[in-house]
């Protein structure tokens, strides 16, 4: 079943907009971010792809407790990395399971079945508990509508929270008392309720007092503020509490009215274009979300606000719809399907169009956005993010029908994991969940592309010895800096040695005089290090001398 619809993006920008005035940012520049980073810029995690079991459908929800991630989505079978389905150690998991985010390996003492897909999982603040969301009724076999929880130091089901919900749940939140979700129902323990509602941990019965609503849409994430006094809804609403509050906004915790929200990166309705939140995550005073639209350049990025007022701190305008984000020291990991970052000063649209499914940018705004604003957007020349140089490859999977790769993202300070629908990572076989980790926790085995390495072109410079030999440079996916050896005929010992910085859409053009060759002809080879020692040697260069 489809959980999500992707956009269509479409080209008409928006006459009023608001330009911020005096942020204090610089230039907008793509970062040199990596996993050996340039002083005071964030370092990013590997690409390395980490063993990690998979699964045989689609996750669309994770979240971690101490080293354990758990999962939701819809699947019925994990298997170990590395084997194809159907290998003899594959094991069902109906459309929940958990793994250890430092090893990989499921965890066999959490074994549950929903029976029907679930939406989104979180935990509760002290960790003790998970909740999970969406359209089952049951959790193994006992009754449970769309929402249920786990003791996470068990792994049982826990008995005595049981709220019975009416339709399928999205958006979750919770207190370490109080859980508040929101979705598509309108009644929850007999009592109505449009699309939001507030029970207590303890026994799931109702909070009568917490009765937001989401007027006309669907809610689709939630996040608590960190004094716990404010619940931040997004989804595709376009009024919340009766008032006009377009795809995010902000209610008491205790009362349900609505709170103080002054930013407005979800664009208005115009007929059946439309932009909406996909996910929140919270991480200092900070809510981070992700967009998808539905029409041409309808805004599909992310965005960063303050949890105590709803200040807009930047918005990235990339294009392409955004499903899943994750915050790690000064680092954002999303999951979307990129094709267009030039409101970062980083890739432009190719044709035919290409998709960067994982991205990072820096937690900070660092510069204005210098590209035209999107359809109907509220905002022009804001603050903008960093692109980090981290590039891992997902592949596009069919599990779903919306042919995306990743649509979750958790993690902790040392770990990166996400879920979805890929087959592929890094052009290698794994399914549905995978792991990054710190540069230390890795074995850093990524390096600068073969494949786009040029073929030297050597030259004998006229009336001289001098011999010039030009190149394409490569790149790497986690290292910008690149280190470039020209090496003459059959020598291992380079006779230059050269530096350039190099991204998947700007490789350089670099070339090096050899001065003084020996009498006769000559070839060349161009070896390429990253900065922890990855190397490769291109194709040898025409004779030339």
């Amino acid at each position: 079943m489809r959980q999500r619809r992707l956009g269509r993006r479409s080209g008409i920008a928006a006459a009023s907009t608001i330009a911020l005035i005096g942020a204090a940012v610089t230039p907008a520049v793509t970062a040199g971010a990596d996993t050996v980073p340039p002083a005071g810029t964030p370092a990013t995690v590997s690409v390395d792809p980490l063993p990690t079991w998979q699964v045989n459908g689609v996750v669309w929800s994770m979240t971690t407790v101490g080293n354990t991630v758990y999962a939701t989505g819809n699947f019925t079978k994990a298997r170990p990395p590395g084997t194809a389905p159907g290998n003899a150690k594959e094991v069902a998991r109906q459309n929940i399971l958990a793994f250890d985010l430092t090893t990989g390996n499921l965890n066999t003492a959490f074994n549950h079945s929903l029976n029907g897909q679930g939406l989104r999982i979180v935990r509760s603040p002290d960790g003790k508990r998970v909740y999970v969301g969406g359209e089952f009724t049951t959790v193994d076999g006992k009754a449970r509508s769309r929402l249920a929880a786990f003791d996470t130091a068990t792994g049982a089901l826990v008995p005595n929270f049981a709220p019975k919900v009416s339709n399928k749940v999205r958006g979750i939140a919770a207190t370490n008392s109080t859980v508040y979700f929101g979705g598509n129902f309108f009644n929850v323990n007999g009592k109505s309720r449009t699309r939001l509602a507030a029970v207590k941990a303890a026994d799931g019965t109702n909070i009568d007092t917490w009765r937001p609503t989401a007027d006309d849409n669907e809610v689709m994430a939630m996040a608590m503020a960190p004094a716990q006094t404010r619940v931040i809804i997004g989804g595709a609403f376009q009024k919340l509490n009766g008032a006009d509050k377009v795809g995010i906004g902000a209610v008491d915790a205790t009362s349900g009215a609505s709170a103080t929200w002054t930013s407005r990166p979800i664009p208005s309705r115009i007929g059946d274009n439309k932009s909406y939140v996909t996910d929140l995550t919270v991480s200092g005073d900070t809510v981070y979300g992700t967009a998808n639209g539905d029409g041409h350049h309808w805004f599909d990025g992310r965005f960063a606000a303050k949890t105590v007022d709803g200040a807009l701190t930047w918005l990235d305008n990339c294009y392409g719809a955004s499903y899943g984000i994750f915050v790690q020291n000064q680092s954002v990991y999303s999951v979307s399907h990129a094709h267009d970052c030039s409101s970062l000063g980083a890739f432009p649209e190719t044709s035919p169009q290409t998709w960067h499914r994982a991205l990072a940018t820096t937690t900070a705004a660092t510069g204005t956005d210098k590209t035209a604003p999107g359809t109907n957007s509220n905002y022009r020349g804001q603050p903008i993010p960093s692109l980090l140089h981290w590039y891992p490859t997902l592949a596009m999977g069919s599990f779903t029908g919306q042919y995306q790769a990743a649509w979750a993202v958790t993690g902790n300070a040392e770990y990166v994991a996400m879920g979805g629908e890929f087959p592929r990572v890094n052009g290698f076989a794994q399914q549905g969940l995978t792991r990054f980790a710190v540069k230390a926790k890795v074995p850093n085995k990524s390096g600068p592309i073969k494949a786009s390495l040029g073929t030297p072109t050597a030259r004998k410079d006229w009336g001289s010895p001098k011999i010039t030999v030009t190149w394409k440079g490569t790149w790497d996916m986690d290292n910008k800096s690149l280190t470039y050896e020209v090496l003459r005929d059959a020598g291992t010992t380079p006779i230059g040695t050269l530096n350039r910085d190099s991204n998947f859409w700007q490789l350089p053009s670099i070339s090096f005089v050899d001065a003084n060759p020996p009498a006769g002809k000559h070839t060349y080879k161009i070896r390429v290090k990253d900065p922890l020692g990855n190397t490769i040697t291109g194709p040898v260069s025409n004779e030339a001398g």
